[in-house]
């Protein structure tokens, strides 16, 4: 008697990851997120010149958008 295994994986992305790519998505499509990238991308010296410093910058970027 012949015996026949088959292994079949689904390799189509599930429910959340299909989620967690549509976030990822709009995210990077937000200009604040933009915002914060560029500052990001500025040395210490020029973000001091902006009167930031690195660990504020997302705190300045959503300022009007979070009550801390």
């Amino acid at each position: 008697m012949a015996q026949l295994t088959t292994n079949i994986t689904d390799t189509r992305p599930g429910l959340f990851e299909r989620f967690m790519d549509f976030m990822v998505s709009i995210a990077e499509s937000n200009s604040r997120m933009r915002r914060v990238e560029f500052l990001n991308s500025l040395s210490n010296d020029e973000l001091k010149a902006r009167g930031l410093r690195r660990e504020d910058i997302v705190r300045h970027v959503f300022a009007d958008a979070m009550a801390i």
